[in-house]
């Protein structure tokens, strides 16, 4: 029974938060608070433009509500548009930006407040959209398709926080006036991936529960890579118990690519299957099995989770840069160039180094709510600074910090944008906060070998050695395929040199000069062991080979003083010196 006073209708309800604005508080409370008044009031001359109502403030969001749809979505659209152009003169981790959620659907009115269901999926969808950017749900899209010069993203459908039922998202993407390159944020296109429900081969009904919940994981890992929409698991389970043709599931589904797979239990064994499946041409990307003794089954199945999702992401990306590489330069949208950068910087030269960050710049300028293109932007400096690909190396970690904060206040949840401000604290000794990041990126993403790598890393300078092993070791099992991997052999080499284990990291250093024979750090790294296990004759012909390649770069390496407590870096100079490198003047 309704409550006196109290009434339904149904409304629709616009719903803006300000994005990143715990952190822009931080850094300049009196400025964001200016800045946030006036972008309040344009919002609030904007809804009333629209015959919509203000409800109320709370901070830094604004609830209205309109009688019109179309009205709504439409002041929706041009509010981005005009704080779009507010803060085109304000530098990009000082602007002010709001995600917008709109929905149709029933609400409460009490005492000029409303609230229920319908505010709060306009509160979820708000949490879905990109900063800059509008989300809407599918009874807005169905109200408004065809009548606004704006199209639709389905994003398909979403579980969100407190809302019984999946929600079915639309990310609304303006019009592009100009009719050239894409305008902005909301004209990013990713493709997407479908996970199929994996099949019980079992024989064993009762072992669906297994099958089930694996799919339902990997969904979940997937979608923590933030690099492609994963298609919702409501959706995709539409399809358990049958065989479709994969290209008939990726186009109702809207995806790309669709990732299926087994699950066989027999006894104590377990064999779980899966392929990952280019819908657009049916060709296999990437196949593999894992065969298991089955101890602690949960254990298991996050194991089995992290594996697939950590090596099926690599090669999504690996084949959107082979079709991004076909696409005419001027035709080059965001999600291309950011590609096509990637693939630069995995040549890791200096002159593809500078191809990758004007790739990445140019993301950037299409699409500045982009987050994977300010961390991609965050790499180029960072190898700047790793290979010495540059004589200005505080002011290159200083832009690499300025790239990697800018992503992690576009998307928070961006596991790899928290790697990027891992390695700028690095740069910076500043190690405790190092492993912090690294340890945000790690929880956001457990699948991210990088990240787990990169702790590993942190751990080690900061005097952790043995932590580190075990976390760069990990790394290594989630991926044994990166394209990095000289890098990363390295790098466990070096820890393992920190944790006096000379053996250990000569033989790691070993393997890393044959992945990449040009490695000066690895030759580096190897005389130093060798030295130190006192084959001098060894130690000074890896000496030589360093000098070979890269001239002087051993004491330079030394010399840049990284870990934490003077007497391990003392232990590097030492280690040299055995080898004979000659003793430093002054």
């Amino acid at each position: 029974m309704t409550r006196p006073g109290v009434t339904r209708k149904l409304a629709a309800i616009l719903y803006a938060d300000m994005a990143g604005y715990s952190r822009l508080m931080g850094e300049d409370e009196a400025g964001t608070q200016k800045i946030l008044g006036q972008y309040l009031d344009a919002m609030a001359a904007a809804i009333e433009a629209h015959q919509g109502r203000v409800v109320n403030y709370a901070g830094d969001a604004v609830l209205a509500e309109f009688q019109s749809v179309v009205a709504a979505v439409t002041c929706a659209v041009e509010i981005q548009q005009d704080l779009g152009v507010r803060g085109a003169g304000i530098p990009a981790q000082s602007r002010v930006q709001f995600r917008i959620g709109v929905n149709l659907g029933e609400v409460i009115v009490s005492r000029d407040d409303i609230y229920g269901d319908g505010v709060n999926v306009a509160a979820r969808l708000e949490g879905l959209a990109e900063p800059g950017g509008i989300c809407v749900s599918a009874a807005v899209h169905d109200q408004v398709a065809g009548k606004l010069e704006v199209a639709f993203a389905d994003m398909g459908e979403q579980t969100v926080k407190n809302i019984a039922k999946p929600v079915h998202a639309y990310r609304v993407v303006p019009a592009n006036a100009a009719g050239d390159d894409p305008p902005a944020a909301a004209l990013l296109e990713r493709p997407a991936v479908a996970v199929l429900p994996f099949t019980n081969l079992s024989g064993d009904p009762e072992q669906e529960y297994l099958s089930d919940g694996l799919t339902e994981d990997i969904i979940t890992a997937l979608a923590a890579w933030r690099s492609f929409p994963v298609i919702a698991r409501n959706s995709s389970f539409a399809y358990k118990g049958q065989s479709p043709d994969v290209r008939e599931v990726a186009d109702k589904l809207g995806a790309r690519y669709v990732l299926e797979g087994s699950v066989r239990r027999a006894a104590n064994r377990l064999r779980i299957t899966a392929q990952l499946i280019d819908a657009t041409t049916g060709h296999h990307i990437w196949a593999d099995k894992f065969d298991r003794d089955v101890s602690d089954l949960f254990e298991l199945q996050d194991e089995i989770t992290q594996r697939i999702a950590a090596l099926v992401e690599p090669k999504l990306q690996q084949a959107e840069r082979k079709i991004s590489a076909m696409t005419k330069p001027k035709s080059l949208d965001a999600w291309d160039c950011y590609q096509r950068g990637m693939a630069f910087h995995y040549l890791y030269t200096k002159e593809d180094n500078v191809r990758a960050r004007g790739m990445f710049e140019r993301a950037c300028g299409l699409d500045p709510t982009y987050s994977q293109a300010f961390t991609g932007l965050a790499h180029t400096y960072q190898i700047d600074i790793l290979l010495e690909f540059t004589d200005r190396r505080e002011e290159s970690i200083a832009k690499l910090f300025e790239a990697a904060r800018q992503a992690v206040a576009l998307d928070d949840a961006d596991s790899m944008a928290h790697v990027m401000l891992c390695f700028a604290c690095r740069w910076a000794r500043q190690h405790d906060l190092a492993i912090t990041e690294a340890e945000i990126a790690v929880e956001l993403n457990p699948s991210n070998a990088f990240a787990r790598i990169h702790l590993g890393n942190v751990q080690d300078f900061a005097g952790e050695p043995e932590k580190g092993i075990a976390n760069i070791k990990l790394g290594l099992q989630l991926n044994p395929q990166d394209p990095r991997i000289h890098f990363i052999f390295s790098v466990l080499a070096r820890a393992y040199l920190n944790a006096r284990q000379y053996e250990e990291a000569v033989t790691w250093a070993r393997k890393a000069i044959h992945r990449g024979p040009d490695h000066a750090r690895a030759h580096t790294i190897l005389a130093i062991g060798l030295a130190h296990l006192g084959q001098q004759m060894e130690a000074r012909a890896a000496l030589d080979e360093c000098e070979r390649i890269g001239p002087g770069f051993a004491e330079r390496w030394a010399s840049l003083r990284q870990y934490r407590r003077p007497a391990d870096n003392e232990h590097l100079f030492d280690g040299l010196r055995r080898a004979g490198l000659p003793e430093r003047s002054g």
